[in-house]
């Protein structure tokens, strides 16, 4: 048999999950590509940490594409990521991720 407490347990760690998502999150992020370097600058102005990590595609198809390191930026805080191609960068983007309280 179950009991009603788990259940309501659940019902609330969903809610919580639900309210979580809706409220505003995300480091503000920019990118400079200098030559074959790509450098992006991250601020955290919200109270979660988010985990930022920087994403280069190259140019050239013989050249790799490649991903940073993860990186967390905190509450009010900064993250700086670093990226390279051999030669030519065709794009770059930052990628966020909430991390668990």
């Amino acid at each position: 048999m179950r009991d009603r407490g788990d259940a309501r347990d659940r019902d609330d760690d969903r809610d919580r999950r639900r309210d979580r998502e809706r409220e505003p999150f995300g480091a503000s992020c920019r990118t400079a590509a200098q030559g074959s370097l790509v450098t992006a600058f991250c601020h955290n102005p919200y109270p979660e940490t988010d985990r930022v990590q920087l994403h280069v595609e190259c140019a050239r198809w013989w050249d790799v594409d490649s991903d940073s390191a993860p990186a967390e930026a905190g509450p009010a805080g900064y993250a700086r990521l670093s990226g390279r191609c051999w030669k030519e960068v065709e794009s770059a983007w930052v990628s966020h991720e909430r991390v668990a309280p």
